[in-house]
């Protein structure tokens, strides 16, 4: 190196930038030589040892050969035994003598009979044996001799071959008797290097059960075929036997039957025979053994599943990362709820063992022959080769929400993803995430379903449309309706037939529930199919666009290619169409379906433009005044809808006192927009209510501002800034960014501005800087630190007089060493709250559907009693829905993310619900869709008499459609399970019109006949006695829990007032109805569900209709009547 430097160096300048620019060019003729790198060495021995052992392809060719000589050295065998019909045996070509010894002749034992071309077949294949043998054996050689020489192959081997090679010098040997049938062990060990070789040459992973199950035959048929051979050739130096004689004697002996009609009757036979079983008795409970570890071993990873299965049947595969035996059903009644996936298999890839709870289930007959179980990682390529994935039509990747770190569940279901991903590009993929800051890696998955986004915004619209988790949760769940239809309550049942309510669609052209209404509005095509079907008709999807849209709007015209999404029990392809004639007499007080067409026209519209028309009897403003108020019209009057993006919320009429805002945070301060801060990478964009001016985040912590030590506070009241008026307190862990979700949809811009509440943040630990700079765009958004099972933290944050507290699950608890034990504390804390504050709504998430049972517990409660029955009926039934017969969960009080899961699975077959969800519950929002709000009927609204009335008048007003009611009703009636007396029902039907006279004789006779059932009188009486005594007891418990919260309300400096008023919601219980009959009474106090048109929309279209009404009244004023210009002004609203 330092010569070679020295000269480079020495060359001038000139030609060193010459060598740099031409290189190689400069030495044209300058020969080159090609160099050949060997990784072995170039010898013979190598070479053999290349070509015998290393190689994998021409070794395997070896054994192949030498396994086939071994077989045909056996048949050969056979052929001389059968050929061998001689009575003396000897020598070729010498004296027969006669070998007796311990009185046995031993010369047919050592002498055969065998020909010439026999000899000489059998010698070719010793020697082509031999000779490979040999050979191994020298290239095996490491420098230990007698290793080589003592294995039991070499020895077998020399046994067989080297009395041919001996006979080839010396003649008369040529009839020796060679135990030629010992090759079977031969063949036996080359079939298992075949094994190995051809696993190798084909790159292809063998099992260890194939092996072992091919070891055990191979060795049964050995011991077989040596007992057989052996026996027979001992024989014919005493009462000879044939083959098959053998073969039947060596089957009769190893079964242990022993008929004794065939048997061994010199010693060396019988002596064989007991070699032969020891033998079998050593080798064979070995490998047993073996192959019984090995297939309980298999048990534990599910083994493989079948390329064959793979190509001609259909399969799924479902990776997680420990497997519930809740969660496996749930997946498999959802998924299996479809007609379509019946012939569907499940391939579950799990990296646990089988759980003895799923493995007792997957034994069912039911679920034996579907389902399967392979105990693997999705990060591995083998386990996915395993499950099939490539040729499976989806992936179901779920996550861990029990674990104690959610990101690193996140992580963990990421990595997953990115593996089916690169393994199976073409298989859809359908992910279930936890935190909404991790959807971004998974973004290419097909279907993503993120449980805090949705459980947020379910849990923020229950605040103001009552029980919309219970309403979604009915609808992403497959149901026949048939668990509750041996229930004694009524409601019961009636609520259990309209939760199999689905969501569906179809193209308008392939229709039969809507093809007619091709060209219609959208509003009037809901209606009509409504009307006729039965259907609800709420969304469609234009043939020009790929958007899914709730409720269009009047603007929209229905066409051919539409796709429309309804709700209905079943799908229309499963519907039959009978069209019945009937006249039945409509019942009493009940509006026929006919009137409510024939009043269509007669309906009196009021002008919704008009400020003079706005009035409170069926309006989308908040649900809990029970305010009456006189109405002028039949008609339904909502107020009209937000003008512009830009401008200040006006202030509109409503039932409730106005909120007081103070300084700053008046309506003229407020602005519609998007968020300036979004917390994570793909959060969606939503128009609004924001502040001009962010808030301070000093102004956001509520102890300084009820301290008044902020210095951005004035000098109001904290009760004037109207944090005791429709107050929504949240109770969660820490500020993660799933609370966004919480705020987006109470803050959404088409909210009315009396619906922006207050909302405070109760957490357990501080915020971090990046949460408050997202949310303080937000009008009043407030946190205070602290803790549910804190009475003071809850004072403070004004829990006596809030409308909503949404108790949200803790992280923390999630897991726990007893799984149903996660919502204890949780449990323990509202049940607190509900003694302590009986008039607040507590909204509950938690985190097993089971625990439902435990909120608001009353021991003494017989009415959940009762239904606490009944649940438990439905479940030992095998019913996957038992949770919505819960009385909280009907109520929407109480929630778990786990009910979500068939969301994800629905996807499957509905590969719309996601987005559909997601519009209902405001997460995505597009132009020209609808959202999802309430109204509340009051008294004077029941002149409509009945939800089929009312549908009609939303959709041919307001161009509003409703989806189902939200119903609450009195349990003063007595449970469900309490027996009525026929007494009573006679007398409940003979109350109904009968005159004064007659109505009291019959309750004299009835109170006569009621003395002769004096028993059951008093245990009626007895029952009620107790009834009152433990209202009383309650009573009496609930003031002092009264004075003993207001006593430290007065400590803590707070007010009182208002607090101690009675509530009797625990007298009643609520339940949702969607999609309910079109004769279906309208009660006072219910909620409509109703799918509002989009404000933005529907502006554009009043303004529209008023250009154009305005150019018409022009052109037609002079000639135009009043009844013409009625009906003008009709034309515009009617259907």
């Amino acid at each position: 190196m330092v010569s070679a430097e020295n000269n480079d160096a020495s060359l001038p300048l000139k030609e060193r930038f010459k060598d740099l620019l031409l290189g190689d060019q400069i030495w044209p003729n300058d020969s080159k030589v090609q160099v050949e790198l060997y990784t072995n060495e170039n010898s013979l021995k190598e070479r053999l040892q290349w070509f015998f052992i290393k190689n994998q392809k021409s070794s395997l060719k070896v054994r192949v050969l030498y396994f086939s000589l071994n077989l045909l050295s056996c048949i050969l065998y056979m052929a001389q035994v059968l050929n061998d019909t001689e009575q003396e045996h000897k020598c070729l070509d010498c004296q027969y003598k006669n070998y007796t010894i311990l009185n046995i002749n031993w010369a047919s034992v050592i002498w055969v009979e065998r020909s010439e071309a026999l000899w000489c077949m059998q010698l070719s294949v010793a020697v082509v044996c031999l000779f490979p043998r040999i050979l191994v054996m020298y290239l095996c050689y490491k420098g230990n001799i007698r290793q080589q020489i003592f294995r039991i192959t070499f020895i077998l081997e020399m046994i067989d071959s080297v009395p041919f090679f001996i006979s080839i010098f010396y003649r008369p040997l040529r009839n020796l008797f060679v135990p030629v049938f010992l090759n079977c062990w031969l063949a036996k060990h080359a079939l298992e290097n075949i094994v190995n070789d051809l696993h190798r040459a084909i790159h292809r992973t063998q099992t260890a059960m194939f092996n072992q199950v091919l070891i055990l035959i191979s060795t049964i048929m050995c011991l077989i075929f040596t007992f057989i051979c052996g026996v027979e050739h001992l024989q014919r130096a005493g009462g000879k036997i044939n083959l098959f004689e053998s073969f039947y004697f060596c089957i009769v002996t190893f079964s242990t039957v022993g008929f004794g009609d065939v048997i061994p009757d010199i010693w060396p036979s019988k002596l064989l025979v007991v070699i032969m079983i020891f033998v079998a008795l050593l080798v064979l409970p070995i490998q047993f053994e073996q192959l019984a570890f090995l297939w309980m071993e298999r048990q534990k990873s599910g083994g493989n599943y079948s390329r064959h299965r793979a190509e001609n049947e259909k399969h799924v595969v479902l990776c997680v990362s420990s497997l519930k035996i809740n969660r496996l059903m749930d997946f498999l009644n959802e998924f299996y709820a479809h007609p379509g996936l019946e012939d569907h298999y499940v391939v579950i890839l799990c990296p646990a063992e089988m759980d003895t709870k799923v493995r007792q289930i997957l034994q069912i007959p039911m679920w034996s022959h579907r389902v399967i179980y392979l105990q693997g990682s999705a990060l591995k390529d083998e386990d996915l080769v395993r499950a099939k994935l490539d040729k499976a039509e989806a992936c179901f990747i779920l996550t861990s929400r029990c674990q104690a770190d959610r990101n690193a569940a996140d992580h963990q279901t990421i990595l997953r993803a990115w593996a089916v991903k690169d393994f199976a590009p073409d298989c859809r993929l359908f992910v279930q995430i936890l935190k909404p800051e991790n959807k971004l890696h998974v973004k290419f998955a097909d279907h993503i379903v993120c449980e805090e986004e949705f459980k947020y915004a379910m849990l923020a619209l229950n605040c103001i449309c009552p029980a919309t988790s219970t309403l979604i949760t009915l609808l992403v769940h497959t149901s026949q309706g048939l668990e509750g239809q041996y229930s004694p309550g009524d409601w019961h049942r009636i609520y259990d037939k309209c939760s199999a309510n689905e969501v569906y669609n179809i193209v308008l052209k392939d229709s039969v529930f809507f093809s007619e209404y091709e060209g219609m509005s959208f509003p009037c095509a809901s209606f009509h199919s409504y009307k006729k079907y039965g259907i609800c008709l709420f969304g469609v999807c234009p043939e020009d666009s790929k958007s899914i849209l709730l409720n269009p709007g009047p603007q929209h015209t229905m066409k051919p290619l539409d796709m429309c999404f309804y709700i209905n029990i079943t799908k229309e392809e499963n519907s039959c169409f009978k069209i019945k004639k009937s006249y039945k007499k409509s019942p009493k007080n009940q509006v026929p379906m006919s009137s409510i067409v024939a009043s269509s026209m007669a309906i009196d519209i009021q002008d919704i433009d008009s400020p003079s028309s706005l009035g409170p009897s069926l309006s989308t403003e908040p649900l809990t005044s029970n305010r009456r108020q006189p109405t002028k019209s039949a008609a339904l009057q909502i107020p009209a809808p937000p003008i512009s993006h830009t401008e200040d919320v006006s202030s509109g009429r409503s039932e409730y006192p106005r909120i007081h805002v103070s300084g700053d945070e008046s309506s003229e301060s407020y602005v519609r927009g998007y968020p300036p801060n979004l917390p994570y990478i793909g959060s969606s964009q939503t128009l609004c209510h924001l502040r001009k001016e962010k808030m301070p985040k000093c102004c956001m912590q509520l102890v300084k501002f009820l301290s008044k030590t902020c210095n951005h506070e004035d000098d109001d009241d904290v009760k004037a800034y109207s944090l005791m008026n429709k107050l929504t307190i949240v109770s969660a862990e820490v500020a993660g960014n799933g609370l966004y979700n919480f705020i987006l949809p109470l803050r959404a811009s088409y909210r009315a501005q009396n619906e922006l509440y207050p909302i405070v943040l109760l957490l357990e630990q501080e915020p971090d800087a990046d949460f408050l700079e997202t949310v303080c765009w937000f009008p009043m958004i407030y946190y205070l630190v602290g803790s549910i099972d804190n009475l003071d933290n809850l004072l403070r944050c004004g829990v006596s007089f809030a409308a909503n507290m949404v108790v949200v699950d803790k992280e923390s608890t999630m897991s726990a060493k007893e799984d149903y034990m996660a919502d204890a504390k949780t449990i323990v804390n509202v049940q607190t709250l509900f003694r302590l504050f009986s008039g607040l709504k507590i909204i509950t998430e938690l985190t097993h559907p089971a625990n439902m049972r435990f909120m608001q517990f009353s021991a003494k409660d017989c009415y959940s009693r009762a239904f606490s029955k009944l649940q438990k009926k439905e479940r030992e039934k095998g019913t996957n829905l038992s949770f919505i017969f819960h009385l909280p969960f009907a109520a929407g009080r109480v929630f778990s993310v786990g009910m979500l899961d068939t969301l994800l699975y629905q996807s499957f077959v509905k590969d719309y619900m996601i987005t559909i969800t997601r519009l209902l519950l405001g997460l995505e929002t597009t132009p020209r869709s609808g959202f999802l709000c309430a109204m509340k009927i009051t008294e004077a609204d029941l002149c409509m008499q009945t939800y089929g009335r009312l549908y009609q008048t939303l959709c041919s007003t307001v161009g509003h459609v409703p989806i189902g009611i939200y119903r609450t009703e009195s349990q003063t009636a007595g449970p469900p399970e309490t027996p009525r007396s026929p007494l009573s029902v006679s007398l409940s039907e003979f109350e109904e019109g009968r005159d004064p006279e007659e109505h009291g004789l019959r309750r004299r006779s009835v109170r006569w006949a009621s003395q002769l059932l004096g028993p059951w009188h008093a245990d009626r009486d007895a029952e009620k006695s107790c009834q009152q005594q433990r209202l009383l007891l309650s009573c009496t418990e609930r003031q002092e829990l009264t004075k003993l919260v207001m006593k430290r309300m007065k400590n803590l400096g707070l007010c009182t007032g208002g607090f101690d008023e009675k509530n009797d919601n625990q007298s009643s219980h609520s339940y949702v109805l969607i999609n309910p009959s079109p004769d279906t009474r309208l009660e006072r106090n219910d909620i409509v569900y109703i799918i509002s048109i989009d404000p933005l929309s529907s502006m554009l279209n009043v303004n529209s209709s008023k250009t154009s009404e305005k150019r018409m009244g022009e052109e037609n004023k002079a000639t135009e009547s009043p009844q013409n210009k009625d009906q003008n002004h009709l034309s515009h609203f009617t259907l």
